[in-house]
Formats: structure tokens, C-alpha cells, sequence
């Protein structure tokens, strides 16, 4: 049950990232609920080979090149969803910023001490 309350949050924190950022849109709740769920899919198994792929360039970037990563999981993600759409580079990766800021936020403060 753990994981519906995240995936709620984790919608939450699109949406509001959608208020914040101009560069990406979500069209509805549900919208936000089926990216979510896309995002956590890429992020647990797309992210990580990209960073393995990547990691002489984030290593000479000093990891600033997770960011770009971040932005690309956040494109692809928008590619898969329908309602859920970035217009460039610049709102997949502020986006990607925003969203994953509100969603610490939000989890930290609705997620009971396990």
C-alpha cells in the first residue's frame, strides 16, 4: 500500500511542477498518475545503464552530467505517456529538477517513520 501513497505524491508533485515550469504539461490527474508511474519504470531500469554508460562524462563533469540524464528519463517518460508532454530540453530538465524537489518534499513530509 506503501507504494500507491508514493505514486499519489509523486503525481502531486508533477502537477505542481507543472504550475512551476513552462516548459512541459501534464493534462489531468490521471495524466500524472500513469507518468509517474512511467517515471519510477525508467528510473529504476533505464536510469541506471544510462549512468553506467555515461560515467567517464559525468566523472570529467564532476557529476553534473546526472542532471542531463535526469532530463533525458524525463523526456523519454513524456514520449511514453499520453497527456504528458515536454516541449524541449530545458523544460525536461528544470522540470526534472522541480518534480524531483516537490516529491522529497512531499514524501518527507507524508511518509510515516518506518
Amino acid at each position: 500500500m506503501n507504494w500507491v501513497v508514493k505514486l499519489i505524491l509523486n503525481s502531486l508533485a508533477l502537477i505542481i511542477a507543472d504550475a512551476l515550469v513552462s516548459g512541459f504539461a501534464v493534462r489531468g490527474f490521471f495524466s500524472a498518475m500513469l507518468a509517474a508511474l512511467v517515471l519510477g519504470v525508467v528510473n529504476t531500469l533505464i536510469k541506471p545503464v544510462l549512468i553506467v554508460l555515461t560515467l567517464p562524462i559525468t566523472f570529467f563533469t564532476l557529476g553534473l552530467f546526472i542532471f542531463i540524464i535526469n532530463g533525458l528519463a524525463f523526456w523519454l517518460a513524456s514520449w511514453l505517456v499520453p497527456g504528458f508532454t515536454v516541449y524541449g530540453f530545458w523544460g525536461a530538465f528544470w522540470g526534472a529538477i522541480i518534480t524531483s524537489m516537490v516529491s522529497w518534499v512531499l514524501n518527507g513530509i507524508f511518509q510515516p517513520e518506518n
